[in-house]
Order: structure tokens, then sequence, then C-alpha cells
């Protein structure tokens, strides 16, 4: 059974209705109230009247066919109403009833025998311990709640893993008039799924964008298969996913496990999946209302027109914050906009046209004709609203609406309605927008600002994926690199984790292992001076912490005196003597930090960033989950805070972005060549000196 016959079915049973259940009152107010013309059946075993008409005593007692039962019956019923409906042909149902596997094993034994029932009998089932769905843009409404009246049609589908926060989020939304596609309440996802439920909204032609919220992430492949579904068909995705506060690292031997904890790797996914995340259910359902409204935004590039000097100063502080630009205007709209603001005004961007507004009232339309039509804009940012109280003649404000609606759908660029503050839409202001066509508008300066951004970005990502998609196949992972990775486990210290890279064709500083202090030397002499010694013994991590690393040795001398102290270090470290690592000693560049390491949920994960001695106090890397090809890698640079470093601030040689972005693409592909038992490959640091990328200390750790 498809997921759209659930969501569209022509008659309903409730089964378990009862005077008693709130529930069970707001699912029939519900449908009698927002348009459902089925038939809708009531059923208690005690037959009788229920809610003021006849209920039946069981569904076998239904004429007629029932495609939806809607579950209200103790938890241990359930089962045996999925066993009469089974036989009756029903398919779809939704289960409100809660006590299954979120209340415990006795529970989650129940949900078990539920699931395997309705495989078997390929049924669709909705929860358990959920409160349903709102199909509003089909007026079916089989919700175990109030909805509050009216219930906006529109197009943001809205999926929750909260049967508690659902009617708070459908609340706002209809404050803010912002129209509903679809709402469902997942529940225990026991059968259907958040990404069941985005793979139905992104082929539903009443819904345009999709709003999230989300506690947990079940299957990170399914999610993302359909995420970048949506990318690629234009269906933005905005979720709200909450814990953020459980940082966990992977690993205690490599930086990176410091670096990669769980909110900063499904910040990553959704980077990488298109997926615009916001941290409150406001900026949920007003970024998502902006984007069902506006659709992809050209560019950053954000012309501003509004009638307040204060309201222009915060919105040129924000626009930073959120990566947009407010370009000078083109000379040619300067100089018409200077035939139209008051002389006391002055014409820039943001443009404050002024008070004279209540005096003018065609002024901040004439102005933002002029402001959409500058060659230098992506779109335009319009601060304006609809009336809050009717006056005692409203013509006069429909006419004036109704001609900025008209400049507004004429514009050649999109423009993005701001009000001054988040307040309620109220029911003159929703009937303004209606009769006269003024588009959305997003509530208030301060989210409006951030959902112009994610938009923004948003936009930007399509484009990508688009372009991606259009483009050659990525080159494939190389083949693993060397024999002896088979059966491997512990931590690999530097000799061994080098050797493995440079078995793969990675540029590796050249090493010589040794066990004595002639060997050293003659080493040493061999790379020429300076040379820089390490401990290497077996399963050791971090060397500079027990004093396992000198550096700028320049003689024979000093390479008898670092061996002997480096041993020293060792013993007095309790590790068992090994042997020492010479290199030559490189100098110059910029030193950065390349890691890989397994996330539980999503698998092996990249962090870049500058690294060195520093990497864990600086912590300025940008993640991504793998598969990564160059370009990506590229992306994650510009993210860093040190980015400047690698672009040759103060005079300093500017790093060749490609070689170090198709090293780091290749190191990425080597670790996943590794398979399942790695857990962590570092390399601390890779130096960039130009065109010269060279990895001078490596560490592998390998699961048990």
């Amino acid at each position: 059974m498809s997921l759209d016959t659930l969501f569209n079915p022509r008659s309903i049973a409730l089964v378990g209705a009862t005077d008693k259940s709130g529930w069970s009152i707001s699912t029939l107010a519900n449908l009698r109230t927002h348009g459902f013309s089925g038939p809708v059946h009531l059923v208690n075993p005690r037959g009788g009247v229920v809610h003021g008409e006849p209920a039946y005593r069981s569904l076998s007692d239904i004429p007629g066919m029932v495609d939806l039962a809607y579950v209200m019956v103790p938890t241990a019923a359930v089962l045996s109403v999925l066993r009469e409906g089974a036989k009756l042909g029903i398919t779809g149902y939704v289960i409100l009833t809660a006590g299954f596997a979120e209340a415990g094993p006795e529970g989650a034994e129940l949900e078990r025998e539920v699931v395997d029932f309705a495989r078997e009998n390929h049924l669709t089932v909705l929860g358990p311990n959920g409160n349903g769905f709102i199909n509003a843009a089909a007026g079916i409404t089989p919700y175990g709640l109030p909805i509050p009246s009216p219930l906006l049609r529109g197009s943001v589908g809205v999926v929750l893993q909260s049967g508690a926060l659902a009617s708070s989020v459908l609340g706002f939304a209809q404050a803010r008039n912002v129209g509903v596609s679809l709402l469902t309440s997942m529940g225990n996802e026991s059968l259907v799924t958040v990404t069941d439920v985005v793979d139905h909204l992104v082929d539903d032609p009443a819904t345009r964008a999709i709003a999230l919220f989300l506690e947990s992430v079940r299957d990170p492949a399914e999610f993302s298969r359909v995420a970048r579904r949506a990318l690629l068909a234009g269906k933005p995705i905005v979720a709200l996913k909450i814990g953020r506060s459980g940082l966990a690292s992977r690993t205690a031997q490599a930086h990176t496990g410091a670096l990669v904890g769980d909110d900063a790797v499904i910040d990553a996914v959704f980077r990488q999946l298109g997926i615009v995340r916001v941290r409150s259910l406001e900026d949920l359902i007003i970024t998502a209302g902006l984007l069902a409204a506006s659709g992809p935004l050209p560019g950053p590039r954000i012309g501003v027109v509004t009638p307040s000097g204060g309201a222009s100063e915060i919105i040129a502080d924000r626009a930073e914050d959120e990566g947009l630009e407010l370009p000078p205007f083109a000379p040619e709209t300067v100089a018409r906009l200077e035939t139209i603001v008051p002389s006391f005004g002055t014409v820039q961007n943001p443009l404050d046209v002024t008070g004279y507004i209540l005096i003018d009232r065609t002024l901040l339309g004439r102005a933002l004709e002029a402001v959409t039509a500058d060659p230098g804009v992506d779109a335009v940012m319009l601060l304006s609203e609809p009336p809050r109280l009717a006056p005692p003649d409203p013509e006069p404000t429909f006419t004036l609406f109704t001609a900025s609606a008209r400049r507004i759908a004429a514009s050649p660029v999109p423009v993005v309605v701001v009000s001054n503050v988040l307040t309620d839409v109220t029911e003159f202001g929703r009937t303004v927008q209606e009769r006269t066509g003024f588009p959305y508008v997003v509530g208030g300066i301060e989210h409006g600002m951030h959902a112009i951004g994610a938009a923004v970005r948003w936009s930007r990502w399509h484009r990508e994926a688009l372009a991606r998609a259009a483009g050659p196949e990525p080159a494939a992972a190389p083949a693993p690199p060397g024999a002896g990775v088979e059966g491997a486990s512990g931590v690999w210290a530097e000799h061994r984790a080098a050797a493995l890279l440079s078995s793969a064709g990675l540029p590796v500083v050249p090493s010589r292992l040794v066990d004595d202090e002639e060997s050293a030397v003659a080493a040493a002499g061999e790379f020429g001076y300076p040379v820089v010694l390490k401990a290497a013994a077996e399963g050791l991590g971090h060397k500079s912490d027990i004093g396992g690393v000198r550096l700028g040795l320049r003689g024979p001398e000093d390479v008898r005196a670092a061996f002997r102290a480096v041993m020293g270090a060792l013993e007095s470290a309790g590790v068992a003597a090994g042997a020492t690592l010479v290199q030559p000693q490189r100098s110059g560049g910029v030193e950065l930090l390349v890691g890989v390491v397994r996330d539980p949920a999503w698998g092996l994960t990249l962090a870049v960033g500058l690294g060195g001695v520093w990497v864990e106090v600086l912590r300025d890397t940008a993640l991504r989950v793998l598969p990564v090809d160059a370009a990506e890698v590229r992306r994650a640079l510009g993210e860093l805070r040190g980015r400047r470093l690698l672009e040759g601030a103060r005079g300093t040689e500017p790093a060749n972005l490609d070689a170090v972005a198709d090293v780091v693409a290749r190191v990425a592909a080597v670790a996943e060549s590794l398979g399942d038992r790695l857990e962590s490959l570092e390399i601390n640091p890779l130096l960039v000196a130009g065109s010269r990328v060279e990895a001078l200390d490596a560490l592998v750790t390998w699961r048990a």
C-alpha cells in the first residue's frame, strides 16, 4: 500500500470511539469540521450511541469498505483490531494507542508482534503512539488533538517526531499564515518512518517545502537517499534536529576523535545533503514558509527597501552574520531613487525611504520598483506587512496592497517581504493577503534574515546538486593499499601508517626506522641536516606528549643526544623501548590536520583544518561525511577561519588549493578502501607550501 492511499482514504473507522476520550472527541470533530466528505464510522464494543451518532460493535459490522482504521483501543487489543481489519481488506491504520516500545520491554514485544503481522499482511501502519495526520490539501484530518481554525491549506509538508509539539507547530504556522499540505505525527515509526513520509512529500504536487522536527535519524543511509532526491527535485528540507548537547569522542588516540562530535557530524551531513538546519520551532516554520513561497533565490546580493533607519542598521548587521551581501546601488538606480526619496533621506543600500510613506502612500512601492531593477542585486528584501486592524473604510487599504502585490509579482528579481517583529497575522491581515494577492510575509527581522540566508544557501546547494548530476561520474576509489592490512589491529604508529599511505601513492616525507645511535646518525647523513628524530614504539599515539619528538637536529652529536633522550622518555613513560624514526626536517608552509574517523551512525567522517600541536586548541576544522571529491574538499577548506593562511596572508606563499584538495580527497578514498575495521586515519600535520603537499606524521587506529 502506498502512502498516497494512506493519506487519502475515502472512508474512515474510528475504532475505540468513546465519549470518555478527548482524543476520540477531537478526532471526530476534526473530520467533521475540516472538510472530510467521506463516511466516518464509529466502533465501540458496546455499540449504542457515541458522540451523538450510532456506533458499530466491530469493524465487521460496518457496511461497505473502510480504507483507514484509526485505532484508539487499549494496548493489548490493538493486534486483534489489525487481525479483524486485515480479514476485511482494510490495509491502512493509524494507531493512536501508546504503551508499546516507548514503555519498556513488554511494550516492545507487543510492538514487534504488530509489526510482524502488518508486514505479513501488507498493512500500512502509522504509529503507534502518534496523533495521526492532517492532510490539509485534501481536507482529511484523522488527528487526535484539536485543530485550530481556520485550517490553512498551503505547500509546507510537516513531519514531526514529537506528538506533543505538533499542535503548537500547527498553531504557529496558522498564526503566521503559513499553510500546510500535510502534517504527520510519527509516533514510534514501527512501519511508516520519517523517510517514508519525506519520500512521499518529494513526489507530492501539493508540497513545495518540507519541515522536519527530528529527535533521531533511524536509518542514515535511507535518510540520505531521500534527502538527495528532495534536493535534486527542488523540494527544500528544513530541519530542527535536537540533541546538540551530546558530544562523543570517537577514538582516544587520534586528535580527530576529539573534534568530531555527534552534533558536528549532523551539521556536516545536513550541509552535504542540502538540508537547512534551524535552531527553533519558529525558524522551522518561517524558513520553510519562505522557501515554499519563494523557491530558489538567485544569489546572496540583497537590495533592501525599508521605511526605517533603525531597521536598516539591524539588517546590515544581520546580513553579515548570514553571509549576505548588501551591494551599493548602481549609479542609474541612485539617480532614479533621488527623484523618489525625500531630500532628507539618504540613498544607499539598505534604503530607508523615511516615514514620509505616511504622507505619500506610493513612496515605498515606487522605491521598490527602482531597487528591483538594479542590475547588481539578486533579490530584494521589503520591510512591510499587512495591517492588523481593519479601518472604518478598508477599500483604500485593499487598493494600496493590490498595487504593492502587482509590483512584487512584476519584479525581475524575487522580493521577500519581512515584518519588523514576530507577531500573529490577524484575521483582517489574512483577508488583505488573500484578497490582494500580497505575498507571504516572513515574521520579524531576526527570523527573516535567518530565513533569507538559509534560502540563499539552499539555492546554491540545489544548483550545485543539479550540476553534479549533469556532470561526469566521479572517479572510482583507489584499490586498497599494500598487503598486511587484513587482520590489522590496535594502533599503527607513524612508521606503519606512513608506509600504508605511501603504498597508496600519497606524498609522505621520507623516513628511516633505526634502532641504535649510529644507524640514526647514518640516516641523518643521508637525508642531510637538519633532521627530526621521533619515537616509533608500537601503539604509541601522541609522541610529543611524552617528549618523544626532537626537532632541529643539526649534526651527529645532536642526533646521538636526541636518540638517548627519546629512549629515556619512553622508559619514563612505561613504554616498551622500540625504534626511532629519522626524517628530514621541513619548514615553512601551513600545517593542516586531515583525519578520518568512524561515526557510529553515519560512517567515515573527514575532518580537515589547521593542524600541528594546536589542533585541539584552535578547533578550526570543517567536517564532511565520506565519500567526498576534490570539489567538496575545496568547499570545506573555504569554511575554515584560518583559510587566509592558505591564501597567502601577510606576503606568504599561497597554497595550491587544487593540489591540497586532491591530496585530501585521495586520503579520504584510501580510508574508505580500508574496510569496516578502520576506526581512524589521521595525518597531522599535512604540510602545505605552495604546490608542495606532504604528510609529516600519520596514525591509524583499527577497530577490535
